[in-house]
């Protein structure tokens, strides 16, 4: 956003099943959107209808309100709080004196500030010309207009036309280049799989405190800010539970309400790194007033995504902000609530994880003579050990634990059960 936009009035259509508190979440978020993005909200403009008005989304009446509110606040910028269709768009463009988005585009723009890999970026532009395309006409007349002399375009060819043939041809282009860096992200979890390193993606609403937890789990320094959106390239660090045993542990792009299509269009192979985990932590800002919402919308995205049924466990993030005696759902089995920058907190978690991890393991037990170092060295990373015994008389380990289902070790670990059966 430029400086010329730091200045913006926000305007939502409440709709009339739709509760007070809902709503007034809905416009703070759009509120710490803006601020992310670099804008300064000054007013909020807001109607309750049955539904959005299909020409100008708020009824004329308000067209004319926000129009003095931009001019009074001198405002460069006016936000709309849901996904305008190009025809709202155009007729909205042409009634207010500041420029018009709508909360898909901010945080489109949003996510091109804060892209960093090469496939960030690119599925970031690639989202933006897909919203962009269908919405050309509403971008003002001067697109419509003739070119600059003979010959430039072809006969007849206005600059509106021109402007969707090029951008038709580098969408092409960034879904043949999209499709190479899947080809190649595929490869790279197949050779994962090969060596069945055990993967859990860190899930959540944005600024839940997943970058935190990263950096507390992994003992590794990552970008960590108080925003939504701060990180949005997949960051992978190797793990190791108190037990020894050792995971892959990849934070993924926040999830949001209503995520635009586009995006989750975009940015699906890097989302499918959700989908292939073994294992979900579900990161839950539970200081936040509308967190319930938030884990539902998350529940709802993965559904969408195909990865509902990974194994998951919730965790309730932020409790030493809790304002109340209320943390949502932290009841269930298989949730704990913690503070990501406490490490009593981080111990209980990786407790509680390894307890998940066992109830999803196969319990075993195994004894192998003491010159078989490797298998030992294996066992002790690739399973959660529990008990560990050396018989001087027969110079043999006796381990217990639990191995990942359909793995090399598991099968390792049963082939010698049978060589050494328990006595």
């Amino acid at each position: 956003m430029t400086s010329h936009y730091e200045t913006v009035i926000l305007t939502g259509v409440r709709k009339q099943q739709q509760s007070e508190q809902s709503f007034d979440y809905r416009m703070d978020e759009l509120s710490a959107l803006t601020e992310t993005a670099g804008g300064k909200p000054v007013a909020r403009v807001i109607q309750t209808l049955k539904a959005p008005r299909a020409a100008t989304y708020i009824g004329p009446g308000k067209v004319e309100e926000l129009s003095a509110a931009a001019e009074e606040h001198e405002a460069g910028l006016i936000i709309f709080n849901d996904e305008l269709s190009p025809t709202q768009l155009r007729n909205l463009t042409a009634a207010l004196p500041a420029a018009v988005i709508d909360r898909t585009q901010l945080i489109l723009d949003i996510f091109a500030q804060r892209a960093n890999s090469r496939e960030g970026q690119l599925q970031v532009e690639l989202a933006q010309l897909s919203y962009t395309l269908p919405r050309l006409r509403g971008q003002g007349t001067s697109l419509s207009r003739l070119g600059g002399g003979i010959g430039t375009r072809g006969p007849g060819e206005t600059k509106l036309e021109t402007d969707q043939r090029h951008i038709r041809s580098r969408m092409a282009e960034l879904r043949r280049r999209l499709n190479e860096v899947t080809s190649h992200r595929s490869r790279y979890r197949e050779n994962r799989k090969e060596k069945e390193v055990f993967q859990i993606a860190l899930v959540g609403y944005t600024n839940a405190g997943k970058s935190t937890l990263l950096e507390q789990l992994a003992k590794s320094e990552t970008f960590i800010e108080d925003k939504l959106f701060a990180t949005l390239d997949p960051l992978s660090r190797k793990v190791k539970l108190p037990s020894g045993f050792q995971f892959l542990l990849t934070d993924t792009v926040g999830f949001i309400q209503q995520l635009p299509t586009t995006l989750i269009a975009a940015f699906r192979s890097t989302l499918e790194e959700v989908k292939e985990a073994d294992f979900l932590l579900h990161i839950v800002d539970a200081s936040h007033a509308d967190a319930d919402n938030h884990e539902a919308s998350v529940h709802s995205l993965l559904d969408e995504l195909g990865a509902g049924t990974v194994p998951a466990m919730t965790v309730y993030n932020k409790k030493d902000l809790i304002k109340g005696p209320h943390v949502p759902s932290a009841g269930s089995g298989n949730s704990i609530a913690v503070s990501a920058k406490d490490p009593h907190d981080i111990a209980l978690l990786f407790q509680k994880l390894e307890q998940q991890l066992k109830a999803q393991f196969l319990p075993y037990v195994v004894r192998f003579a003491a010159s078989e170092g490797k298998f030992l060295h294996r066992l002790k990373q690739e399973t959660i050990v529990t008990n560990e015994t050396f018989n001087e008389t027969t110079d043999e380990y006796e381990f217990s634990g639990y191995a990942p289902a359909e793995t090399a070790i598991a099968n390792e670990v049963m082939r010698k059960r049978r060589e050494k059966p328990e006595t």
